[in-house]
């Protein structure tokens, strides 16, 4: 008994049970490429499969494949196999079946991206080889939920070492960023929040969802106005290095002040060190978590120092956090790959990490230099605010001017945010106006134009000129 090739991909078909089912079966391949449900450069299964799965003569489904590759449907070439040839008229789907083309983006200004093609490929790839190849068995099962070991020792080292951290390892959750942190922490703790008053509308809404009342705190150039704490909040959401998104830094005073309203209130301070490692006029300032680890949970993540790709972020949590948030996380529930786990270790182990954050804070510096340089030179009625660090740079204008020059910005393929959209809309008084600029993630030939392009939009706009369209021209 001859045993049917395993081989090749499924392919579902619908032919009648009876009749001249080659004929039947040549329709039905035109037809699949005609819907588009084969599209151009699908890999068929070889003949002797498909005649397997439909119960036919190897011979019909031979001869119909090769009817579509001389009619021109099909391609065949030796080692390749048949397939669908490129370019084949889809008639059954309109051309506007994906919906209307987006307009026309030239340069990508938002916030929050790293440099994408600055992703270290060769270090990673060599610390996810050295991890699987040295995984115990036990981390292909279901795991713990409070993350890797191994990540948890190597990230307890790091942070002590690098951001000033006091923690041990069984402090430490690892969770898929800091997003997901949030939810966990906002199911565990008393529904009155005090949250900066500009911060990003994603975590508003994770708050919101979670019930959590939330209490605006003003924030100005000194950052976070710690000494005006609401005294019905039990939590405060901080970002004390950098201030999202305004960019001030939280002064040494304000940082007493919020440890002292833990202490005295016994509340919980959550601070997202989102991109604590990149300032540049000075050493980072070090972790507000090792001021009073007892009262502080200490946020971070890849999603700006390495990839958001990789979900991984992590929470230090002080002893008596650590079984609530293991508790409402779940035994089968939000959990990071293990071997990303692993291989995240490996790579800071082996001083991988440390390099590649070296590397870029010398590239992001040099491309807010450029920025404050070209704004300075081409548009010095505005200034850049916020201290010398980070991802992106706030560009203040005068009230009235941030709607005309988002919409000049976007007619010239520019896409930024308004400092107005990260205002929290419970805050009482009006938001200040501005651009967030990202600075990161353009590529190297295309900053120097994109700069051009945003200093003309903030130029003419800020001199009442209105829209430009040509500012963004390759």
């Amino acid at each position: 008994m001859t045993t049917p090739d395993p081989g090749g991909s499924d392919l579902h078909l619908d032919l009648p049970a009876e009749g001249a089912r080659r004929t039947a079966l040549a329709q039905a391949l035109r037809n699949a490429v005609r819907s588009g449900r084969l599209a151009g450069g699908t890999r068929l299964p070889p003949y002797r499969t498909l005649a397997a799965d439909l119960g036919l003569a190897r011979n019909a489904v031979a001869d119909a494949y090769a009817e579509l590759v001389a009619e021109g449907w099909f391609t065949a070439r030796q080692g390749s196999g048949t397939r669908v040839a490129e370019g084949v008229a889809t008639a059954g789907v309109p051309a506007d079946a994906a919906g209307p083309a987006p307009a026309r983006l030239r340069h990508d200004l938002l916030q929050g991206k790293p440099d994408p093609a600055s992703f270290p490929r060769g270090p990673w790839a060599a610390s996810a080889r050295r991890a699987l190849a040295e995984a115990p068995t036990e981390a292909f099962g279901p795991g713990d939920p409070q993350g890797r070991p191994e990540l948890r020792r190597a990230l307890a080292g790091y942070l002590a070492r690098a951001r000033g951290v006091r923690c041990a390892p069984e402090n430490i959750v690892i969770c898929s960023g800091f997003a997901n942190g949030l939810r966990l922490l906002a199911s565990v703790r008393p529904r009155d929040w005090a949250v900066e008053a500009y911060g990003l509308p994603f975590h508003h809404d994770i708050l919101r969802t979670a019930g959590v009342r939330p209490h605006p705190v003003e924030v100005d150039e000194d950052g976070a106005r710690t000494t005006e704490l609401p005294a019905r909040a039990g939590t405060l959401l901080l970002t004390p290095a950098h201030q999202f998104p305004t960019g001030a830094r939280l002064l040494p005073a304000r940082r007493a002040a919020a440890v002292e309203w833990a202490r005295a209130a016994g509340g919980v301070i959550v601070e997202d060190d989102y991109d604590g490692e990149f300032r540049y006029d000075r050493k980072p300032v070090g972790a507000l978590q090792g001021l009073a680890p007892e009262h502080v949970v200490y946020a971070g993540s890849l999603s700006k120092s390495l990839s958001p790709a990789l979900r991984l972020g992590w929470l230090v949590l002080p002893d008596h956090l650590r079984d609530q948030v293991l508790a409402a996380k779940g035994l089968r529930e939000s959990w990071a790959s293990a071997l990303d786990q692993l291989a995240l270790a490996d790579f800071i182990e082996c001083g991988a990490y440390d390099r590649h954050v070296r590397r870029m804070r010398l590239r992001y510096r040099d491309r807010r230099d450029q920025l404050v340089a070209v704004l300075a030179a081409r548009a010095p009625e505005v200034r850049v605010t916020g201290i010398s660090a980070g991802l992106h740079a706030v560009v203040e204008l005068p009230p009235g001017h941030e709607a005309r020059a988002l919409a000049a910005a976007h007619a010239a393929g520019l896409a930024l945010d308004g400092l107005s959209s990260y205002r929290h809309p419970a805050a009482p008084t009006p938001p200040r106006e501005g651009l967030v600029v990202g600075y990161a993630a353009p590529p190297e030939t295309a900053f120097t134009r994109a700069l051009g392009a945003l200093a003309e939009v903030v130029g003419r706009t800020s001199a009442g000129q209105g829209t430009v369209v040509s500012a963004a021209t390759p």
